[in-house]
């Protein structure tokens, strides 16, 4: 069955964005692992729900300029043993999948620019 993918970017469909994207992030070898000692490996957990609201309000400021983020995400990476290029460049790859499961090319080019943005920057910060 053919899934019509998302043209306008709303806060119910970047929490679809989230919520398609974690659990991938989950079994991932590379990524995977950092969230599961950070946040745990059950993503119902409430860790886990807090989590997922906190990126959707994260990206939500991103795209549609919500207020409702709060928060510093560079800093949690410092506390990070072994975070590596490799881990951000994989991140991104998954997110990109993500983002064409759930927006058309249009709106999904966005959070691929933006994320592609965003991670540079970290990498940069973390000296990585």
């Amino acid at each position: 069955m053919f899934e019509t993918r998302e043209q306008n970017i709303t806060p119910e469909n970047i929490q679809k964005l989230v919520r398609t994207f974690y659990p991938t992030i989950l079994s991932d070898e590379i990524v995977g692992p950092f969230f599961i000692e950070k946040i745990g490996a059950d993503i119902k957990s409430k860790k886990w729900q807090i989590h997922l609201e906190l990126l959707s309000n994260f990206w939500a400021s991103m795209a549609l300029g919500d207020t409702d983020y709060q928060g510093n995400p560079l800093a949690v990476h410092f506390d990070m043993p072994g975070i590596s290029r490799e881990a951000f460049e994989r991140w991104l790859e998954l997110f990109h999948q993500a983002v064409d499961k759930v927006y058309n090319s249009k709106s999904g080019d966005f959070f691929k620019e933006r994320s592609t943005h965003i991670a540079g920057n970290f990498m940069r910060n973390l000296g990585l």
